[in-house]
């Protein structure tokens, strides 16, 4: 079958063009702009299909990892049904790929990636930047992508182009199967010509499925909530995917069952919502954490059960507690020896709904965490608080002030440090997409990328990402894309000079805070050891004055017009300024980083990090006596 004759590179860009899918009655582009970064391996091929084309927007990007969580940001706010592709050169290109496609994969969200990669025809060998592997020929660091993609094929003839293709469509748009996509493109045969059908370069709508439930899980489901006295509802991720905030909200009014949320869940219900509890787990409320433990049924909606969520297997403690997991994959649907209602979310809600009819939870059950609830939104206000404006402000404090500027027009994205604690328990969600935390793979760096990819997926609506000093220097160059795109994003930099969510930790597992401290090292008489010898009296040695580096000039240096708030009163200030500008401005503000001064309520429930079984520390001997007697509340749900 003769057709256009175009390069590899060329045919592909020009199918990406033409791929849309549907939902709802609702059609969009698959794939709505590539990003790139230019080397020899894909400059000739994919650099050069896209100079031609009309149909592909491209985006420059400054960090190849950056680039796949910008467009995994974008795919987040698209509700699954759009997202990017992000090409790379050969090589360390293609390796910076890796964390971005686990982030995707781990997180179900969808993004193609395009490595460049060497030649297939071996013309010389080894050609720059290629790993020799002595007993495989046809290994390229590129396979490193495997694992961590969802679908992997090396594209090394052009007519493979076409099943390649359509099967990287086929899983990109699977609400069941998706996650990081890879065509590995030898830099040959990406500009390699061949005569292409006219029907590869068709309009082609791929329908993205709501699976409903099975009738005889429906009917088991039924009964179990039924039969249920004290259930409980916690709604993950696959809530938003599906945009089944409003079965969900029909659900819980028509039962009285309370609602939980995960960090990708929360929002599912907004805050002020009577049956919304607020996050669940480690780093959720006294109000959903004391009705996990109590709970005789949990009924988890679209969630994959993390350690965060069940506690480390601590949390649902109630004998003989039974789960019911609503989800479109079996794999998660099955977690905990649950009852599987395998189903899209608005469906499966919708019709357990409407088979629940006149069941109801009994009042007294209501009453009680409807007080809860009450109490917790009291130690929200106390954690938000500032009564003295002019004092440097407490990170709580900082949510606080902007908890107050917000509208569910906003848009906040994190994704690690403390902040996701303090976000998951305190911040009142106001609508369906406004809470953006990444936490299945919690990646540093996460913030600022993914904030351009959902300003792009959502037009002047205000983007927030909220980032800590440590998540600002892993990865703060995608600033310059914002600037040049002209993307008004607002990054708001928290500096408490250090990892402040791991020397927390690290002070509760007996580390005392070892090597987590931003600061100088101190010089030590010689009797005193190296830094982590028994001399050492923790922090890594780091135990001098502050680091004299300034990110908020850093940040103006890459282009981004900086607002430096010194207190609660400028941060106000600072914030309403930010929110209001039309060009991508930044918010710095150092905090208060004193424990006892911090704010926050502390973990509501456990999380397994193995403490040292032998130690010569006594701090370390104290965190294993502690450790070892949460650990015997750990249980396997059968």
């Amino acid at each position: 079958m003769s057709g256009q004759r175009l390069t590899v590179a060329q045919a592909l860009v020009r199918f990406l063009a033409r791929q849309y899918t549907e939902r709802d009655g609702r059609r969009q582009r698959l794939v709505g702009a590539m990003w790139g970064i230019f080397g020899h391996g894909n400059v000739a091929g994919i650099g050069q299909a896209l100079l031609e084309s009309e149909e592909m927007p491209f985006v420059q990007g400054r960090n190849e990892q950056a680039m796949v969580h910008a467009a995994v940001g974008h795919a987040r706010q698209s509700n699954r049904l759009s997202t990017h592709a992000v090409t790379t050169s050969i090589g360390p290109g293609a390796t910076n790929l890796v964390t971005g496609a686990a982030l995707a994969t781990v997180n179900r969200l969808p993004v193609l990636l395009l490595p460049g990669d060497t030649f297939a025809t071996r013309p010389a060998d080894p050609v720059l930047q290629q790993l020799e592997v002595p007993y495989a020929g046809d290994v390229s660091v590129n396979d490193c992508l495997r694992p961590v993609s969802a679908y992997f094929d090396r594209i090394t003839r052009p007519e493979a182009l076409i099943p390649a293709a359509l099967a990287a469509a086929r899983v990109l748009t699977d609400p069941a199967a998706t996650g990081a996509v890879t065509l590995a493109l030898p830099q040959d045969v990406q500009a390699e010509a061949y005569d292409w059908p006219e029907e590869f370069f068709a309009e082609r709508v791929w329908r993205v499925r709501r699976p409903h439930p099975d009738p005889e899980e429906l009917a088991a489901a039924v009964r179990a909530v039924r039969s249920a006295r004290r259930p409980l509802v916690v709604a993950g991720g696959g809530v938003h995917h599906s945009r089944a905030e409003g079965a969900l909200r029909t659900f819980a009014e028509a039962t009285g069952i309370p609602v939980a949320s995960t960090q990708a869940g929360k929002g599912s219900l907004p805050y002020d919502h009577p049956a919304d509890v607020g996050g669940i787990g480690h780093t959720g409320t006294a109000t959903a954490d004391e009705l996990a433990r109590s709970a005789d049924l949990v009924i988890g909606v679209g969630t994959r059960y993390t350690d965060f969520t069940t506690a480390s297997a601590t949390l649902f403690a109630r004998p003989g507690v039974r789960f019911l997991n609503l989800n479109i994959t079996g794999f998660d649907a099955h977690k905990l020896a649950a009852l599987p209602l395998v189903a899209d979310a608005g469906a499966g809600l919708e019709e357990l709904t409407e088979a629940l009819e006149g069941h109801r939870v009994e009042d007294g059950y209501e009453t009680r965490y409807t007080r809860d609830k009450e109490r917790w939104e009291r130690r929200v206000d106390a954690a938000y608080e500032a009564p003295d404006a002019d004092v440097r402000p407490t990170q709580t404090q900082v949510l606080g002030v902007l908890d107050g500027l917000v509208t569910g027009e906003d848009i906040v994205i994190n994704a690690a440090g403390s902040l996701p604690g303090d976000l998951h328990k305190l911040w009142r969600t106001r609508s369906r997409d406004q809470y953006h935390v990444e936490y299945g793979y919690s990646c540093m760096g996460y913030e600022i990328p993914a904030a351009i990819g959902v300003a792009m997926a959502a037009p002047g609506r205000p983007v927030w990402a909220l980032v800590g000093d440590g998540t600002y220097l892993m990865n703060p160059t995608e600033i310059v894309t914002a600037v040049q795109e002209n993307v008004p994003i607002k990054v708001v930099i928290l500096q408490n000079h250090g990892y402040a969510s791991i020397g927390g930790l690290s002070e509760a597992v007996g580390s005392e805070r070892f090597g987590t401290d931003y600061r100088h090292r101190e010089p030590r008489a010689p009797q005193a050891g190296g830094p982590g010898s028994p001399g050492d009296s923790g922090g890594g040695g780091y135990t001098g004055a502050p680091l004299p580096v300034d990110l908020a000039a850093n940040a103006a240096s890459l282009g981004m017009r900086v607002i430096r708030a010194k207190t609660v009163r400028d941060l106000r200030e600072a914030l309403a300024e930010a929110r209001a500008a039309d060009r991508p401005t930044c918010v710095y503000v150092e905090t208060e980083t004193a424990d006892t001064v911090s704010g926050a309520p502390p973990a509501q429930a456990w999380w397994d990090v193995p403490v040292a079984e032998t130690a010569a520390r006594a701090s370390a001997v104290k965190a294993r006596e502690e450790y070892d007697r949460q650990v015997a509340a750990r249980r396997r749900h059968l």
